[in-house]
């Protein structure tokens, strides 16, 4: 699994734990996330996500 750093705040998104607070499932893999989805600290989207 990988995880994806959010280059705003340094947020980061491990695909294995997922965002339980936030409706994702663990396991859940950065590219299915729903699109509405925003980081949970800063709240900008997905694209401004690096793969760590």
């Amino acid at each position: 699994m990988e995880k994806y750093i959010c280059t705003v705040c340094g947020y980061i998104y491990d695909e294995a734990v997922g965002d339980p607070d936030n409706g994702v499932a663990a396991g859940t893999k950065f590219e299915d996330l729903p699109g509405d989805w925003v980081c949970p600290l800063c709240g900008v989207p997905t694209s401004d996500f690096e793969k760590q």
